[in-house]
């Protein structure tokens, strides 16, 4: 956790209050620290001060008695004097991001919200600082060859999977979604907190899910975005919607004049582009610089296609970027993919990220109804199934993959053209949950709507509603009608 200096603004605004005011103030957090054995902290992006606190749990649940881990969590209290009582829970995604190191941007992102509730922000177990399950840090100049290489990737998850299990907390078998669903209820019971509103992110929104299941009599209301559920089968569902998504970014070219004049054979150079994998070029590598001579295979240029799918703006840049490349020029593709290298906010715990999805997911893929895609097949699918094969799991209960109806209102929010979790997840999910659940699709939203500045607003006035039935009323279809970028098309080249 990255801790910051008082800011300049925060100083000024004690210094204009009174004498009076400034010790009532300074009683009540004392006594709110006191009451919640919370300690006043400094996160990286929120500029005042906010709480951190500590859960001890056990890190089996059969076996209270037995080895203990601690969980983290933060809380960036509400700015208004008369705050309401039942706070945010915020679940990041993943599964293995801190949700403590994005509490800079969501509580920007949710500022309208965390002005009258507090935001409570949870490093799941596995992440951030609540017993983390790290694997080394990919360093952004990394060579391209280790990058691109598969073998190279599983080789290390093994190495790392053995450097894990030695550590204290090292049962890879304790860190399922159900298991860091009563790690948050026992936050909750800490803040003394009769109901939360939980908000969920990609995975976040399967933890969300679970939280409603297990404890329905604590949740109030419910946002999740980027619906994925227990039953998907992540490394199986991800290649028909990898292969969704980038069939709707060419045939957006084929339907715009200048993207379809500038790439008039897009989807032939695509797959002049995989049939002429793998390939040796000279690329500069996009953090160093550094010219190097590589080895692209197919599984690489997937990976490297799928990664600016996630946003509809890199997205854009695809048809120049795959144009290039089938002409041998591969740095456009290789910089659109590392467009977040070293940024730690967005990072993975890898091991915490194999301990859920080899539990919960790679044991249902045999299962799975889904096709593969034409182009991505079963690429994705078979790292997790080497990785999985050894990985130590947990037996997961069949409740957990049902979906009981909801006994909270519940707002499910989708990326029409989102790679990962399309909107074919949420209406699933919309249909199980019954009556309280209401879906909403932005067509050309990708991985996260709720950036969407007035999808914002619609959030707030959902959790504000006095009830589930007026909640359900909001008005929440202010997106619908934000388009999709146009397509990017290089200075040098670009039609006059």
């Amino acid at each position: 956790m990255r801790f910051m200096k008082k800011t300049s603004v925060w100083a000024s605004r004690l210094a204009g209050w009174g004498l009076l005011t400034l010790l009532v103030l300074t009683v009540s957090a004392q006594a709110a620290e006191r009451r919640h054995g919370l300690t006043a902290c400094r996160l990286a992006g929120v500029p005042n001060e906010v709480w951190c606190g500590v859960v001890d749990r056990p890190l089996d649940s059969n076996r209270p008695q037995g080895k203990r881990i601690e969980v983290h969590f933060a809380v960036v209290p509400a700015l208004a004097r008369n705050r309401k009582r039942d706070p945010v829970f915020f679940f990041a995604g993943g599964p293995g991001q801190s949700a403590i190191d994005l509490a800079g941007p969501v509580s920007r992102m949710l500022s309208r919200v965390g002005y009258r509730r507090d935001l409570v922000f949870i490093d799941q177990r596995g992440t951030g600082r609540s017993a983390p399950l790290r694997c080394p840090d990919d360093a952004p100049g990394r060579p391209l060859a280790e990058i691109a290489s598969t073998e190279a990737a599983i080789a290390q998850l093994l190495v790392c999977r053995e450097a894990l299990q030695k550590l204290p907390h090292g049962d890879l078998r304790q860190y399922t979604t159900t298991q860091a669903v009563e790690d948050a209820e026992a936050v909750r019971v800490v803040l003394e907190a009769d109901y939360v509103n939980v908000i969920g992110v990609s995975y976040g929104t399967r933890v969300a899910l679970e939280y409603l299941r297990l404890k329905p009599q604590v949740v109030r209301r419910v946002v999740i975005d980027g619906v994925a559920p227990a039953d998907m089968a992540l490394p199986v569902s991800v290649s028909a919607d990898n292969q969704a998504a980038l069939d709707a970014e060419i045939k957006a070219c084929a339907a715009e004049p200048r993207c379809r004049d500038r790439f008039p054979t897009l989807q032939a150079d695509w797959q002049a582009l995989l049939a002429g994998l793998p390939r040796a070029v000279s690329v500069a590598h996009p953090v160093t610089g550094v010219v190097e001579k590589v080895s692209f295979t197919r599984d690489a240029v997937l990976g490297m296609v799928r990664a600016p799918l996630y946003s509809p703006v890199l997205a854009s840049a695809l048809p120049q970027a795959i144009t290039d490349a089938a002409r041998g020029r591969f740095e456009p593709l290789v910089g659109l993919s590392s467009v977040n290298a070293g940024n730690r906010r967005g990072q993975i715990a890898a091991g915490m990220h194999f301990s859920v999805v080899c539990s919960e997911d790679a044991s249902h893929m045999a299962q799975s109804k889904d096709t593969p895609g034409a182009d991505f097949g079963v690429s994705f699918a078979k790292v997790y199934k080497l990785v999985c094969a050894d990985w130590p799991t947990s037996p997961v209960a069949d409740a957990f993959y049902t979906l009981p109806e909801a006994a909270a209102a519940t707002l499910l929010l989708s990326g029409g053209v989102d790679p990962v979790t399309p909107p074919r997840h949420g209406e699933r999910v919309a249909a199980a949950l019954g009556s309280r659940a209401r879906h909403v699709v932005v067509p050309q939203a990708g991985h996260g709507v709720l950036a969407i500045a007035c999808m914002r607003d619609a959030v707030l006035k959902f959790i504000d509603a006095v009830n589930d039935a007026e909640a359900l009323k909001v008005d929440v279809d202010c997106a619908r009608a934000v388009p999709r970028p146009s397509a990017f098309l290089s200075v040098s080249e670009s039609p006059k």
